[in-house]
């Protein structure tokens, strides 16, 4: 039985594969060992869906955020290999996923655009390049995490039209001191941040909304795509619910700086799915 994940920092979306082929799936929470320790993610691993499955997998591909290097990518396995003690884990950084969901095995540029923001130049096997990706401080442009700090700056410092404003205060009961609470006292400022791009896409065809994000994924585009040599002729894809859910503005984002923009995902795990349950039937 295999086990794949794909993991965000703000959820994660589990397919378990079957001996028989069959596929379950759950989202659950999502992980980032940038931000938390293996302690607090072996505890939020703790769900009944993977509890009851923890005897029976074999094999764990895990696709994660912040997984760049070996240190977070052993931080996860020891997470995982608490409650998976008969599995063989296997943790690759979720650029990869994405660039195998979007590209298969085509050469093009794979992006994420969710909570936090990345891209990579992939050559049909592997990643070739990618750029950085420091967090929600001091990158994710283009990311719900960014998209959402610019939108609570432009509250705090009363630089929202006032009908945006009024809806802020009447839909999300906004206030200074709870945006500061929940920025600087709780976990996951990010999360929090990001949350606020579902009542911007909400209310997208507002000039304000639709320039925030207009100009955050123009910033993407410059930072992250337009700096790998010969983008102009490379497809272009992405996955993530900020590229999803806002596909009309990223597209003409793009245009406006010649990219290219192919294939645009909400999530790579169907694809990942599908990659592995291949090669497990071509194993046998």
């Amino acid at each position: 039985m295999i086990l794949i994940a794909d993991s965000g920092s703000s959820k994660t979306d589990w397919r378990l594969i079957a001996d028989d082929g069959s596929i379950v799936q759950h989202r659950g929470i999502g992980f980032n060992p940038t931000y938390q320790s293996k302690e607090e993610m072996i505890k939020l691993l703790q769900e009944d869906f993977l509890l009851s499955s923890s005897n029976q997998v074999d094999q764990i591909f895990y696709y994660g955020a912040g997984c760049s290097n070996d240190a977070k990518k052993t931080q996860v396995s020891l997470a995982l290999s608490s409650i998976f003690t008969k599995a063989e884990i296997i943790i690759e950084h979720d650029m990869l996923a994405a660039a195998k969901a979007t590209c298969g095995h085509e050469a093009g540029i794979a992006c994420i655009l969710g909570t936090g923001s990345n891209s990579c130049d992939y050559d049909g096997k592997e990643i070739i390049r990618s750029m950085p990706a420091p967090g929600y401080i001091l990158g994710d442009f283009g990311g719900g995490s960014s998209i959402g700090k610019k939108f609570l700056q432009d509250f705090l410092y009363n630089e929202l039209p006032d009908s945006i404003y009024q809806k802020a205060l009447d839909q999300l009961g906004l206030s200074y001191d709870l945006i500061i609470h929940e920025v600087y006292k709780n976990p996951f400022p990010g999360r929090y941040m990001a949350s606020f791009c579902k009542f911007l896409t909400e209310n997208k065809a507002d000039p304000y909304c639709y320039l925030l994000y207009l100009n955050a994924f123009q910033d993407f585009f410059r930072k992250y795509v337009m700096k790998f040599d010969d983008y102009q002729n490379k497809q272009v894809n992405f996955v993530g619910s900020i590229a999803f859910h806002n596909s009309d503005i990223l597209r003409n984002a793009a245009f406006d700086l010649g990219v290219h923009v192919n294939l645009i995902l909400e999530s790579p795990i169907a694809g990942l799915t599908l990659y592995h349950k291949k090669n497990e039937h071509h194993r046998k």
